[in-house]
């Protein structure tokens, strides 16, 4: 029974790589229902050989572990009924729509953690980020990445500690998702005295991997739900349905991230002291990764022009300022454009045009309600 549970696994993952992506893999690695069929399987198989092999002849006669076979048995019936669960559960894994959604709930996780800043208030003293930036880019000392690779994680609280001891501030240039080149910029620090120390500590107080990971990388979830859409929309699937479930989900952690995006670009000591600058993405960059990628790959795709619209009005009703909304404007406009030149047919773009004035109309509505922050 091992090698059927082994087999499974093995054309599930095969199926998995060829449908959503290698880089869908480890959402199916690392799902708590196969790990513990896995487990289950292998425990039993390993007490099973060693009930085998206290079997044999002893002192006083033969020996038998009766109670050992009898949890043998009662760890084969049990074996049974996790088989007939992993059968159903994989089943339903390797649904597109549980899989887009499996993905979405990871990134909704992550935006709350990421996106809710720093959770204690500090008091603020010395020098703003602004001209901290501008005296590490005139006169701070440039540390490299030590390795290269994708920045997994940053323990930002570590660096805020080793930069209080040298009363230095680090500017980080790269954040997690991004590649780093060995030799090539990582940070800088101000004053350039406090480098030695500070290069010396920074290679434990990062990781960096051959893969991103969503820890500390929320743009790392919208490329996964990106990479689905834009499989399904190539020729070679040609799946729009697809490709809409993503939009959708798309349009729904958009929206969370324009309610409660407000990551913690600075981190101060317990003094006020900013001693971390990190980089971060902002809401129009999540929000360009989001529909830039679809747009130009929906040239002559009407419904899925017209659900990025949809997404996009739900999106904007959630804003709170013009620039928020500025951002999603600006791609209504390019699909409209696009549409104008990719769909052929009129009652399609008449479609595409309507939908495209709902966001206008909504936009208004916001602005002369006040929110115009």
């Amino acid at each position: 029974m091992v090698g059927v549970v082994f087999s499974i696994i093995l054309v599930t993952l095969t199926l998995a790589s060829t449908q959503f992506g290698p880089r869908m893999l480890r959402n199916f690695i690392r799902d708590r229902g196969t790990q513990v069929t896995l487990g289950t399987f292998v425990a039993t198989f390993v007490y099973s050989v060693l009930v085998l092999a206290s079997i044999g002849v002893g002192s006083h006669g033969d020996f038998v572990p009766h109670i050992g076979v009898t949890v043998t048995l009662g760890l084969m019936v049990a074996d049974l009924t996790v088989l007939i669960y992993f059968i159903h559960h994989t089943a339903v894994m390797i649904q597109l729509p549980q899989v887009i959604a499996s993905i979405a709930a990871d990134l909704t996780e992550a935006i709350e953690e990421q996106g809710s800043g720093n959770p204690e208030p500090h008091p603020k003293a010395g020098p703003t980020a602004v001209e901290l930036v501008a005296r590490t880019e005139a006169s701070g000392a440039v540390l490299l990445a030590p390795a290269s690779g994708y920045l997994q994680f940053i323990q930002h609280q570590k660096l805020v500690r080793l930069a209080a001891e040298a009363d230095a501030v680090i500017n980080l240039e790269h954040r997690p998702g991004h590649f780093l080149v060995r030799g090539h910029r990582f940070a800088t620090v101000w004053p350039p005295d406090a480098a030695p120390q500070i290069r010396q500590a920074l290679g434990h107080a990062h990781i960096v991997g051959p893969y991103r990971t969503l820890s500390q990388d929320v743009s790392f979830g919208i490329d996964q739900l990106v990479e689905i859409a834009l499989r399904a929309l190539s020729a070679a699937v040609n799946d729009t349905f697809t490709a809409l479930t993503c939009i959708d989900w798309l349009g729904e952690n958009l929206c969370q991230i324009v309610a409660q995006w407000h990551p913690a670009r600075v981190h101060r000591d317990a003094g006020g002291f900013i001693r971390v600058i990190a980089a971060e993405p902002s809401y129009e960059r999540l929000v360009q990764r989001s529909f830039e990628k679809l747009r130009q790959s929906s040239m002559g795709a009407p419904a899925v022009m017209i659900r990025l619209l949809e997404a996009l009005a739900r999106i904007m009703a959630e804003t709170t300022t013009q620039g928020q909304r500025r951002v999603l404007l600006e791609q209504a406009a390019m699909i409209n454009r696009a549409c104008e030149r990719s769909v052929p047919e009129a009652s399609d773009r008449a479609d595409i045009q309507r939908r495209y004035e709902a966001i206008l109309t909504v936009e208004s509505q916001l602005t002369a309600s006040g929110q115009n922050v």
